[in-house]
């Protein structure tokens, strides 16, 4: 995707440093700041105070994070230790420990020597593939998007943000939108603003005005209006984690969009790459953990003022806050999953058939 008009990744290896190099995320809209990452204790950080976010970047981020502990110290018990500290990071996203996983077995029965060079090439082997994982779903969401009417612009709602900043190319939920913007399609997009983080305003927005898409930033609260009024054709999100029948845990709010698209007859989406899907659980709102993230992030937002300067302020006087970071919409509320290998029905008969195409 393209920052300023150049090509960019969310991720990347540099050799000559020995180190990965990450888009801070915390720092957009305002600013654009590619950093380093290279101790064990970096990657925890950036992955828990989501410089990096969205469950397929942390997956990938975890993998090299792995990778060069290693490459400090390939023994079994700093690879247990690493293991350790990199899961308790973000307990929902289900992409972290499959990367993790993905590693381990890359270098089972290794000898030390050979353990680092082997994590590091499995994890450089999961950047390449997500990018071409999310430029498929991008293409099986462009030709569910050609269905549509195109008589006047196709109108998209999203929630938090599920483009490229969220993997390591293309996106999921946007996936879909950039190439139907390629394409010619005649869309526009509603971006929630997703509060309390506002991934939406933050970052989905400036993806999509970096790439001239036609967008417009709204409350959270305003989708249900919007389709009461006929002004949303479709709802596309992504998905944090979602069960072998077909609930989708995603950012809060989401659960709620659904509901409305629901109660007028409006389709929602969602886009995902297989290895979100946690094929062990199937009752999401059972099984799945709900991470509850500091209260600050409710009682504080962050700006810049007229100074062009970072700035903090406090919402909130004196009143507790609770912060629950995602909620579980319903498998019969989801009309479509868009994953690489096509679109399912979010029902365990039809994910059983995408598990044997894995």
């Amino acid at each position: 995707m393209q920052v300023n008009g150049t090509a960019h990744t969310t991720i990347a290896y540099d050799p000559q440093q020995q180190c990965v190099r990450i888009i801070d995320q915390t720092l957009l809209p305002h600013r654009f700041e590619i950093i380093p990452l290279q101790s064990l204790h970096e990657f925890c950080a950036a992955i828990s105070d989501m410089q990096v976010r969205g469950a397929p970047l942390i997956g990938i981020t975890a993998a090299y994070g792995l990778a060069l502990s290693l490459h400090h110290d390939a023994s079994a018990a700093n690879e247990q230790a690493a293991t350790e500290q990199l899961l308790a990071t973000r307990p929902t996203a289900v992409n972290l420990r499959w990367a993790i996983t993905r590693v381990q077995n890359a270098i089972k029965g290794l000898a030390e020597p050979e353990r680092a060079a082997a994590a590091l090439q499995e994890a450089e082997a999961m950047r390449l593939e997500d990018s071409a994982t999310c430029e498929a779903i991008g293409e099986h969401g462009l030709s569910m998007l050609q269905t549509l009417d195109h008589s006047r612009p196709i109108n998209i709602l999203t929630h938090c943000n599920a483009g490229w900043l969220a993997t390591v190319d293309w996106g999921t939920a946007l996936a879909p939108i950039y190439k139907a913007h390629q394409a010619g399609l005649d869309i526009h997009i509603w971006v929630d603003e997703t509060r309390p983080r506002n991934q939406g305003a933050s970052l989905t927005a400036w993806e999509l005005q970096q790439q001239g898409i036609p967008h417009t930033v709204i409350a959270d609260n305003t989708g249900g209006h919007l389709m009461q009024q006929g002004m949303v054709d479709l709802c596309l999100v992504g998905s944090d984690r979602t069960t072998a029948s077909g609930d989708v845990c995603n950012k809060i709010g989401t659960y709620l969009k659904a509901l409305a698209a629901s109660d007028n007859h409006i389709p929602f989406y969602v886009a995902l790459p297989a290895s979100t899907i946690d094929w062990e659980i199937d009752d999401g709102l059972r099984d799945i953990p709900i991470e509850q993230r500091s209260a600050k992030e409710v009682t504080h937002i962050t700006g810049i003022n007229q100074h062009g300067e970072l700035h903090e302020v406090q919402l909130v006087a004196n009143s507790p806050a609770c912060n629950y970071a995602f909620d579980v919409t319903p498998a019969r509320l989801v009309s479509g999953l868009i994953t690489e290998h096509g679109i399912y029905q979010a029902d365990k008969i039809s994910l059983q058939g995408l598990k044997r195409q894995r």
